[in-house]
């Protein structure tokens, strides 16, 4: 019974937002709009499904070929972090900083009692020196950013000399409201020649959810023209 009524609370939630949504696409700016939208998605997640961090680590790490000794001293940088707490799990780093224009509004998430830094920007204007972060991450948030090529820019230079970039997004979508930055494969030489391409791979996406296609590692079947999501993975060099 309280299954059901919290599908039916969800589900009133949604209409709500939706309204609300529509409402905010006539009368506020698309950045506004945007950060509103990014709201309800968190607040329903929390409702849904609770919030949870176990996958993060996996991400960081055994996927990119790191392990967590890699990350002793390190300063990290989480581009687009959410309020989840995506690097909980890096406690020997020496900084770890989540970079998010909502990180003011996620203190309703309680972020404030977790452990890595929040900092309330956009990557369009990091607020702090070149070449300051040994891992610079985006995961599931390239496509956020309202515009790419300053965000790129600022990707490169705060990424230290011989630090990494690492890059997780959805590609081969039209632009929404909260994805307005629209990609392909060839992302990857927008970071050129300033990164070296140390590891590329490319997932189709199989099932709901980025994190969940990559895991289940179906590689894209270039050979099939259409036009549909891929996802990619890609790890940087800086030189």
């Amino acid at each position: 019974m309280r299954n059901l009524l919290l599908k039916i609370y969800i589900f009133i939630l949604r209409v709500y937002y939706r309204i609300l949504n529509i409402t905010f696409s006539f009368f506020l700016e698309p950045s506004k709009a945007k950060g509103r939208y990014e709201l309800k998605f968190w607040r329903i997640l929390r409702l849904r499904k609770g919030f949870y961090t176990h996958h993060y680590e996996h991400f960081y790490t055994t996927h990119f070929g790191f392990d967590k000794p890699f990350f002793n001293g390190k300063k990290i940088l989480d581009i687009g972090c959410g309020p989840m707490g995506s690097l909980e799990w890096a406690d020997m780093a020496s900084e770890r900083i989540g970079l998010d224009p909502l990180a003011d509004s996620y203190k309703e998430f309680g972020t404030d009692n977790q452990k890595m830094q929040y900092v309330n920007a956009g990557v369009e204007q990091i607020p702090f020196p070149d070449n300051y972060f040994d891992v610079v991450c985006t995961f599931n948030s390239l496509d956020h950013v309202d515009n790419l090529e300053k965000s790129i820019k600022e990707i490169i230079r705060v990424t230290a000399q011989g630090g990494y970039f690492l890059l997780l997004s959805d590609l081969n979508h039209k632009p929404t409201s909260c994805e307005p930055a629209s990609f392909s494969w060839d992302i990857v030489e927008k970071f050129l020649p300033h990164f070296k391409l140390v590891e590329e791979k490319h997932y189709e996406k199989s099932v709901r959810g980025m994190y969940e296609s990559i895991r289940a590692g179906v590689p894209y079947d270039h050979t099939n023209k259409s036009l549909r999501y891929g996802i990619i993975s890609a790890k940087f060099l800086k030189l």
